[in-house]
Order: structure tokens, then C-alpha cells, then sequence
């Protein structure tokens, strides 16, 4: 396989953490990811791709720059979201600084040093003159840390084979994760003066029933047979919101519930075990009265390891790293179950590192490397190899469709 270009991954790696991509949706003083596309746009077009720009909200910006095939084979597309979560508490967050191996800064985990990753390999490629049959696209992706509007953009706007999401796995393979349902359930009462009790109705002490039915429901969800990869499923009260003053009697009340879903569960199964507890309460009692609305809902993920893309990416990861990679499942929610609901097979693998999230964030710089490798072997490996020549020059990809 061509060598990753390691000074040239290192560089783009730091600059893109010393870019302030903090997602607005997370933070009043979030840049979005404008200036950010800007810097992924001027690197692809000099390593020749054809880059193709896509704003699904002012200023919420995606980039994709594709490295065309001759034909003939499948297209592949490598996926890492550029936007972050905020930099409260961190004393350089945008510092980009290198120690021990280590790059730091917020995104170097999770998940800029996947999509240096992805460039580099993109690059190695290009140096080396491979000949891909079929397309490459790196795609640079906007909102993943709120609602994923940018690959959810994505999918609607490319017809690709195969994808891999880059997100942090410690070069393990990833073949599951975790779905949610964000629900709210609101009891009505009637606001009344504290004294007047006889008018009053308390939408808080309402919820508290729903809080009691829903605390049984927990234990049963997980208690049930546990995913081979991801564990059982679970649910919790994430927010409670009721009442206006002491002196005044609340006239409804919200809760807030997310359940965290496993492949094989649906969102129409979660809403109706919450409405059955509902429906209960309110057959108990005819003054009863709440509703359910889901919030947000997003498909767990699975990808059976005979799949193709399974199959180059544990081929590619055994050739650079001299063992194959274990198959694992994670619990966080990523961008690979948009993918993999449009029909295309994806799988998840990206580089070691910590503080997701936390008040250091940094990622291993070596596994950065042999993730770039990886999946510059895995990009021949699926989409094939028509040959070797000369090092590519105003290469051009595929538009979308």
C-alpha cells in the first residue's frame, strides 16, 4: 500500500483542531462549521478531488470531496463529522498542541482525527497514482452532535455502495450501536391559588404516578435478553418541569425520557409501552389526562460480518496491523444508522484516544497513521484497483445524484 504522508496528516490534524467548529446548537459562542468547510475544501481541491459543497441550514456546511474510479467498481465513502460539542472548562481547546504522541484539543478525538485519517489516506492514493475502479469520497459532515443534519443531507444527495464511519473505536470494528427515542409526556392539572385546594388540580403529583409506572418499566427493559454487542436496552427521566410558584397549584407538568434502543427494537414499540402506562393511569382514573409525543428518534445500527465492506475492512486492518482487529458494539449513537438505513453497508472504525466530550480531549497520533492506512488499503480492497501510474493531478469525482 502507499505510505501515509505522516508530516502532512500531523499538519492538517492540528489546524483542524485550532479551527473553533463548536456546533451553535451546544453553544452560544459555537462557530458552526463554515470556517472549518473552508479549510477541508482548499486541502481536497489540492489534492485534486472534486469537491462539492452542501449547506442543508445557513451556515451549517458539509463538505465531499470525491477521488473518481475508471468504472466498474463499487464507490465507497468515508465519514467523520467536523462540528463539536463546547469548550467550557478546557484551558486550550483549540491548541492543537503535540506531547507524548498525543494531539490535544477539542474534536482531536472525536472527531477530527478521523477525518484527518480520511484525507491522508485520500492523499496516499493520489501520490501513489492508484487507480480506484470505483469512486472514493471523503465526506466532512456538519451537526452530528445535535441532529445529524448533515449526513442525513448526505444520503438524500449520494448513491454510494459503501461507507465507514470514522468514529473513535481504537482500530477495533464496530458492527453495532445503540438507537434513542427522546420523548416528552405531560400530565395536565389545573392552576389554582395554594389555598384553594378544591379548585386545584397537581399535574406534578400526576407525573408521579408516571414516574412510579415508568421506574417498573426500567427494570423490565433491562432485564430483557441483552444485543450479543451493544447490551440490553435502557430508558431514564432525563428532565422534569412543572409548576410555576410555591403558592400556586402546577397546571401541567413535562417530562422528558430517553430510551436507548437495540438493534431489533422500533420506535413504534417504545412509544407504545410508554402510552400503555399512560392509557393504564388513565383508565384508573377518569380525571387523569396526559399525553406522548416523540421528540427525536434515531435507528439503532448493525452490519453483519460477512458484508462486503466488513469483509475489505478486516482484510485491509489485518494487512497493517498484523492481527485482525477484534468486532465490537458500542452504546453511543453515530451517523453509521443513517447510512445504513438509506441501503448502504457500513461499518465503524476510527482511531484510540479520550475525553469525548471532557476537559481533555486528545487523540494517539500513531493510530491516526495506521487508521489512514487502513483505509487507503480498504478503499483498493472494496472499490478496486484498475492499476498504478503516475501520481494523480486535477483529479476529478463523481457529481452527485
Amino acid at each position: 500500500m502507499p505510505p501515509i504522508d505522516h508530516d502532512f496528516t500531523v499538519r492538517t490534524l492540528a489546524r483542524l483542531v485550532q479551527i473553533n467548529s463548536v456546533n451553535p446548537g451546544l453553544s452560544a459562542k459555537g462557530q458552526g462549521e463554515s470556517e472549518i468547510a473552508s479549510f477541508v475544501i482548499e486541502t481536497l481541491e489540492r489534492l485534486g478531488l472534486d469537491v462539492s459543497v452542501h449547506e442543508p441550514e445557513p451556515g451549517r456546511v458539509s463538505v465531499v470531496g470525491v477521488l473518481r474510479g475508471r468504472g466498474g467498481g463499487k464507490s465507497l465513502m468515508l465519514n467523520a463529522h467536523y462540528d463539536t460539542v463546547g469548550v467550557e472548562g478546557m484551558p486550550e481547546p483549540f491548541s492543537g498542541t503535540v506531547r507524548n504522541g498525543k494531539l490535544y484539543g477539542r474534536g482531536a478525538y472525536d472527531m477530527k482525527g478521523s477525518l484527518a485519517a480520511q484525507i491522508g489516506a485520500a492523499k496516499a492514493l493520489v501520490d501513489a497514482g492508484v487507480r480506484l475502479a470505483g469512486d472514493l469520497l471523503i465526506a466532512a459532515v456538519a451537526d452530528e452532535e445535535v441532529a445529524s443534519i448533515g449526513t442525513a443531507d448526505l444520503v438524500s444527495r449520494y448513491r454510494v455502495d459503501g461507507a465507514i464511519v470514522t468514529e473513535p473505536t481504537a482500530l477495533k470494528i464496530c458492527l453495532a450501536h445503540k438507537g434513542f427515542v427522546w420523548l416528552e409526556v405531560e400530565t395536565q392539572g389545573r392552576a389554582a391559588h395554594g389555598s384553594k385546594f378544591e379548585l386545584g388540580i397537581d399535574a406534578n403529583m400526576r407525573m408521579g404516578r408516571v414516574l412510579a409506572e415508568l421506574e417498573r418499566l426500567e427494570r423490565d427493559v433491562r432485564s430483557r435478553k441483552p444485543h450479543p454487542l451493544v447490551g440490553p436496552p435502557s430508558l431514564h427521566a432525563a428532565t422534569l418541569q412543572g409548576g410555576t410558584g410555591l403558592s400556586t397549584y402546577a397546571a401541567s407538568c413535562r417530562l422528558g425520557i430517553e430510551r436507548r434502543t437495540v438493534p431489533g427494537e422500533s420506535e413504534r414499540q417504545v412509544v407504545g409501552e410508554i402510552q400503555d402506562i399512560v392509557n393504564r393511569l388513565s383508565k384508573a382514573d377518569g380525571g387523569f389526562a396526559a399525553t406522548v409525543k416523540t421528540l427525536l428518534a434515531r435507528e439503532p445500527f448493525e452490519v453483519k460480518p460477512e458484508a462486503g465492506i466488513v469483509r475489505s475492512l478486516a482484510a485491509a486492518s489485518t494487512n497493517v496491523l498484523g492481527q485482525q482487529p477484534p468486532f465490537v458494539g458500542d452504546t453511543p449513537w453515530m451517523d453509521s444508522a443513517l447510512l445504513s438505513a438509506a441501503g448502504v453497508e457500513t461499518v465503524v472504525m476510527g482511531p484510540a484516544g479520550a475525553g469525548a466530550h471532557a476537559a481533555e480531549e486528545w487523540v494517539d497520533i500513531e493510530s491516526a497513521m495506521k487508521l489512514a492506512e487502513i483505509l487507503a488499503d480498504t478503499a483498493v480492497r472494496y472499490c478496486g484497483e484498475e492499476g498504478r501510474g503516475a501520481p494523480l493531478s486535477g483529479a476529478k469525482g463523481n457529481k452527485e445524484e
